[in-house]
């Protein structure tokens, strides 16, 4: 009996947290018929320069949009089939004409070349969110803080291209 009842608990402890991945894991956003894409800007505080180790705000700001025209280019290229129009700027948010505007918010980026930000789906005839991508953290190894950025970036475009594709 004492035997089943710490076999029963370890595999608990073991299944446990495959449960409550499974659980989180969200249902494709049904994106069928939205073939123009508006992306915005993925805002970076670039008020952080001094703790990445940039000497000026200016330096800094430089490597984020140089980050955000990168994910741009490969966002163009993973959402092929479909028409993207992308944010110039922060604070750009001109998504006239387009079907679905996909929005970052709770964007941060800490001294450990981490991405933290959640991706959302607004379908721009309703102005309802439809779907999201939970705050999520992206890494990339051995790598400068450019490069890592442009990397983590990538995957955030990877991510919404599979979520684009099940839309289709």
């Amino acid at each position: 009996m004492k035997r089943t009842t710490i076999i029963a608990l370890w595999l608990l402890i073991v299944a446990l947290p495959v449960l409550l991945m499974a659980k989180q894991k969200a249902a494709p956003v049904d994106l069928k018929g939205m073939d123009r894409v508006f992306l915005g800007w993925v805002d970076m505080s670039p008020d952080d320069y001094h703790r990445q180790g940039y000497a000026t705000r200016e330096d800094y700001l430089a490597v984020i949009n140089h980050a955000n025209t990168s994910f741009q280019e490969t966002c163009q290229k993973a959402l092929s089939g479909r028409t993207m129009t992308a944010a110039k700027a922060k604070g750009d948010e001109n998504t006239a004409g387009n079907d679905v505007y996909v929005k970052f918010s709770d964007v941060a980026y800490d001294h450990g070349y981490r991405l933290h930000l959640s991706v959302h789906f607004i379908d721009l005839k309703t102005n309802a969110e439809i779907g999201s991508i939970p705050l999520k953290t992206y890494t990339a190894h051995f790598c400068t803080l450019e490069s890592c950025m442009i990397k983590e970036l990538d995957t955030v475009s990877e991510e919404l291209q599979k979520e684009f594709a099940a839309g289709k």
